[in-house]
């Protein structure tokens, strides 16, 4: 099982904390205002863990990939 990690779009306030904590694994869609997460990029947990900390919204979450 790969551990993924996702943005609930419904919670998010589109802060930018988690694209600036952590722009590898981060990206800003403008017309939406909401963060989202990169296709196919490495979620090095070290960054995630300090964005999902960051988050004022606390709308990161870890998820598995069965």
């Amino acid at each position: 099982m790969e551990k993924l990690v996702q943005i609930d779009q419904d919670e998010c306030i589109g802060c930018e904390a988690c694209v600036e904590m952590c722009p590898t694994v981060f990206g800003f869609d403008d017309d939406a205002e909401k963060a989202f997460v990169q296709e196919g990029k490495e979620a090095g947990d070290d960054c995630v863990e300090e964005a999902m900390a960051s988050c004022p919204a606390e709308c990161i979450t870890w998820s598995t990939d069965d």
